[in-house]
């Protein structure tokens, strides 16, 4: 009984090459699922950051409104409905245009 069950793990030897293509394949998968996707948002955000100008209505990440009123190198200033806030420049989510839409 004891020689075919070594008999037996022989046989299904070549394990290794089998282990390696999966690993290679689990990182191609990552690689198109994670990496690349995050890539491309971060180049959109930073896109987006650079485009601000003075004047524009933004929405930020947590969901505020308001109106660009003053630019700093991490830091912008926005009106809002009854005041002014500073916020990172990195917390803007989205530009709006005139009408409320997301540009």
């Amino acid at each position: 009984m004891l020689e075919f069950v070594f008999a037996q793990e022989t046989a299904t030897g070549g394990g290794g090459l089998t282990t390696i293509i999966f690993l290679g394949l689990m990182v191609v998968v990552f690689y198109f699922f994670i990496i690349r996707p995050q890539r491309n948002r971060q180049k959109t955000q930073q896109e987006l950051s650079a485009s601000l100008e003075v004047g524009h209505e933004i929405r930020t990440i947590g969901g505020i409104q308001g109106r660009i009123l003053q630019i700093e190198d991490d830091s912008i200033v926005i009106q809002v409905e009854e005041g002014k806030l500073r916020i990172a420049r990195r917390a803007v989510g989205t530009r709006m245009d005139v009408n409320g839409d997301e540009v």
